[in-house]
């Protein structure tokens, strides 16, 4: 293989996949992945026989996608404004398969319902993350204008996102436990949870959580502490170009490793098999890496975790995918780009 390419560890990602699915059994909770994650149909399809009750996207066009990849269950799991021709695809999907979007406002909800129909919908509340979301308290009243405007409403969700910082994670979990109390305890659905508070939550506040890092984990967790390196299954292979002191230049850049770093990262990713080992500066074709010891040689592969899987995942067509460092198969990464 030419490098740099992403590769996924099929044996760590099965892994992954049965560990979130036994966690989420154990607690009494329904699973439901976020598919953005990892935009390809056999993920997807390994989530569902491994018990997940159907998948959470962030598009219409994802929808699209995993519906023609064999998945039947789907939840659209941001607020929607029905153009007439993204109304006239979530008509055609609700005709394919069970679908649940999200409504966090009165007008969107009435929108839908002029442009689509009755929809299945899910109300969105804001427990911290300040994205999208009514106040708690705010979600009966939503709840009855998604009704009167035809809707069925089954539930409530949110998205802890907050949780993705240095010791936030429980306080995210909190918040949401919270929030699902004062919106509707007694809601037939009550859909949250993200990969950095997917262990902490419980049946108590939720019937189901939405995960979608942790199929493959990434630099971010592993800093985090939801993971360890050795859950991390995509990283990308690179290959040392050049080296000076302690430093070395890999051929992986921003354009496939993505640039996100948050600002309590240590780098622009991490290096599974040398973890002291720090990515410094990232321009759009390589990595600069400083090496507490021994530099790698021109010519040496390197696995690179990257710090945003679902950004890496965004940027190229194709997963390689290995087992015990050979491959095994490529799986095409059928919602790349999928952002309608």
């Amino acid at each position: 293989m030419e490098t740099p390419y992403a590769a996924v560890d099929v044996d760590v990602l099965d892994r992954n996949i049965r560990k979130m699915e036994a966690g989420a059994g154990e607690r009494g909770l329904a699973l439901r992945p976020h598919a953005k994650t990892h935009k390809t149909i056999e993920v997807g399809r390994r989530q569902i026989e491994a018990g997940a009750v159907g998948l959470t996207v962030a598009t219409v066009r994802e929808a699209e996608i995993f519906a023609d990849g064999g998945i039947e269950d789907l939840f659209i799991a941001y607020p929607i404004w029905p153009s007439p021709e993204r109304a006239r695809r979530l008509r055609a999907l609700a005709e394919r398969v069970a679908l649940r979007v999200g409504v966090d406002s009165v007008e969107s909800a009435e929108a839908l319902a002029r442009a689509v129909g009755p929809l299945d919908v899910l109300v969105e509340i804001d427990s911290g993350h300040h994205r999208s979301g009514v106040q708690p308290a705010d979600a009966k009243v939503l709840a009855g204008a998604a009704t009167k405007a035809g809707h069925r409403v089954r539930g409530i969700f949110t998205f802890p996102g907050h949780g993705y910082g240095p010791e936030l994670r429980k306080q995210a979990a909190l918040d949401e436990a919270r929030a699902m109390a004062v919106a509707d305890a007694d809601a037939e659905v009550r859909s949250g949870g993200s990969t950095p508070t997917a262990a902490l939550e419980d049946a108590g506040p939720l019937t189901e959580i939405r995960p979608g890092v942790y199929v493959f984990n990434d630099a971010q967790q592993v800093e985090l502490g939801t993971c360890g390196f050795e859950d991390v299954a995509l990283t990308v292979a690179a290959t040392v170009v050049s080296r000076t002191g302690n430093r070395a230049i890999v051929d992986a850049g921003s354009k496939i490793l993505g640039a996100d770093r948050l600002a309590w990262a240590t780098g622009f990713g991490r290096l599974p098999d040398v973890p002291e080992a720090r990515i410094v500066a990232l321009s759009e074709h390589h990595a600069t890496i400083e090496f507490p010891d021994a530099v790698p040689a021109r010519g040496d592969v390197l696995r690179v975790a990257p710090n945003h899987v679902c950004t890496t995942v965004n940027l190229v067509d194709r997963l390689v995918v290995v087992r015990e460092g050979g491959q095994v198969d490529e799986w095409v990464v059928a919602a790349r780009g999928a952002n309608t």
